[in-house]
């Protein structure tokens, strides 16, 4: 692991919402803690409802973890254009988050339970 990446299992069980409804809700999700930045709860895939994402053409690349996919979020309320992203292929330092999706905290809710 890069030595100012590090990653757990998040306490406890978190939710993530966009537009007031549920999107998913996760007992397993980990927390990527990076540098001076505030921590990132990274949603085990299968704990997201993906009927509410879809993948968009933006990559963005980390020099720690590689390139990361974004998707738009779906909800009744709104579109959020690349609200979420995953890193489909994460560097070898970052494994544990392959087949996890995070969420940017500005367009979405997520919060510990």
């Amino acid at each position: 692991m890069s030595d100012h990446i590090t990653i757990r299992k998040a306490a406890g069980k978190w939710v993530v919402r966009a537009g007031g409804a549920v999107i998913g809700e996760s007992d397993q999700a980990l927390e990527l803690a990076e540098g001076s930045y505030a921590p990132v709860i990274y949603f085990p895939r299968g704990d997201i409802g993906m009927a509410f994402l879809e993948k968009t053409s933006k990559t963005t690349t980390c020099p720690h973890k590689g390139e990361a996919t974004h998707y738009t979020v779906t909800s009744t309320a709104e579109e959020l254009t690349n609200a979420a992203w995953s890193y489909e292929t994460p560097k070898d330092n970052v494994a544990e988050i392959k087949d996890h999706i995070a969420f940017y905290t500005d367009r979405v809710t997520v919060e510990q339970l």
